[in-house]
């Protein structure tokens, strides 16, 4: 495998457009997907006509300026899937605006079960479309299990279990998923447990990529099956990092060595399943990020991942979602989560993700700034806002 020399491509909204070349071949890869359009662009906001001030005009430009905002706030907000402690909390959070929520395990299960107080009543009440995640791979993540039923462990289905007995598992898990008003599921996890990291540890189906691919992929058709979307986490790999993201910063082996490892299973699980998203963490990748940059909020990690230009990778088209910006102090001792919002989205993410749900208006009025300043293209967000959750 030739030596890493260069970045991988910029995703759309981080590059300039074009091809872009792989840092693994030098071939040039083509980009697909939703974020096509440059993170920053030269072309000014038009500037309205001069007029004199408390004049007519003067009041309908101001009138113009405010309602183009708030469409810009609405569309900022649809991106974001935010953390909910129980119904009137995700009431509140629906009601800023936001894309969808997140039930996090210190949430009251009764948003889960509760007539009149659970997901089917928000969406009475609700009347828009929004997603509803939960992080569940079985084992020792999977989250209110004693509404949705226990599951094994993504180790323990690899190890007793075919591939196609592993999606029927899934398929059981979704469809409780699905009854209790769950759309996205952030899993399977496709880090290949290559270091014995405690954080991954049963959590990853297996230590040889292609097993874990395979798994992984299984598990994934399942979940879409059921009728919910599978996520593959974490991107490009936090097998063989060098800590956990939860409680500092983490980097993994060099680009080069970690397209052998986790970043290998990527294109074989994404080319065996159908509807899946993919969720990028926070890991420091050598070669690829910018200095200590975690690759949540780091352009080259969602071009790598846009382009396909790593080891058996093919060009990805879908939803892109970030690791926890809230909980994790890989991120958090870094900066703010609307700050953290704010640059994911930059990056590249379509999906910003924050467990807490704290300070929803105000990351919402940092993305509309940046669209105003000229760094995020109106273009970027209307594309990502477009993904489907399905």
């Amino acid at each position: 495998m030739a030596c890493l020399t260069a970045s991988a491509a910029l995703l759309a909204g981080c590059s300039e457009g074009g091809d872009a070349a792989s840092p693994f071949t030098g071939e040039a890869a083509t980009e697909t997907g939703a974020a096509h359009v440059p993170a920053s662009s030269e072309e000014a906001p038009a500037e309205a006509a001069s007029v004199a001030p408390g004049s007519e005009g003067d009041a309908e430009r101001r009138e113009s300026e405010r309602t183009l905002r708030e469409e810009r706030r609405a569309l900022a907000a649809s991106l974001m899937i935010v953390g909910v402690t129980d119904y009137d909390d995700a009431l509140a959070k629906l009601r800023q605006g936001v894309g969808g929520i997140f039930i996090p395990s210190w949430a009251d299960p009764a948003i889960l079960e509760e007539p009149g107080r659970d997901i089917a009543a928000l969406r009475a009440a609700v009347p828009r479309d929004f997603s509803v995640s939960i992080d569940f791979e079985g084992g020792r993540v999977q989250r209110h299990s004693q509404v949705l039923g226990n599951f094994p462990s993504p180790r323990e289905m690899a190890e007793t279990l075919s591939p196609q007995e592993t999606e029927e598992v899934a398929f059981r898990l979704g469809t409780s998923l699905r009854e209790h008003g769950i759309t996205v599921d952030f899993a399977p996890v496709l880090d290949v447990d290559s270091a014995g990291l405690e954080v991954i540890g049963t959590r990853s189906f297996a230590a040889e990529p292609r097993q874990a691919a395979d798994y992984a992929a299984a598990f994934a058709r399942g979940l879409h099956a059921a009728g919910v979307k599978p996520v593959f986490k974490h991107f490009p790999g936090h097998g063989a990092a060098s800590g956990d993201t939860h409680k500092a910063a983490a980097v993994t082996p060099p680009l080069e060595e970690l397209g052998r490892l986790d970043l290998s299973a990527y294109g074989p699980a994404l080319g065996q399943s159908q509807g899946a998203g993919v969720m990028v963490g926070h890991m420091v990748i050598p070669g690829l990020s910018a200095g200590d940059t975690p690759s949540s909020i780091d352009p080259e990690v969602y071009g790598l991942l846009r382009s396909g230009a790593y080891p058996e990778g093919t060009p990805f088209g879908g939803t892109i979602y970030t690791d926890d910006l809230s909980g994790m102090k890989a991120i958090t001792d870094r900066m703010s989560t609307p700050d953290a919002v704010v640059s994911a989205v930059l990056a590249g993410a379509d999906r910003p993700l924050w467990s807490s749900g704290e300070a929803v208006e105000e990351a919402i009025d940092k993305v509309v700034d940046a669209v105003e300043e000229g760094r995020l293209p109106e273009e970027r967000l209307r594309a990502s806002s477009g993904l489907p959750e399905q």
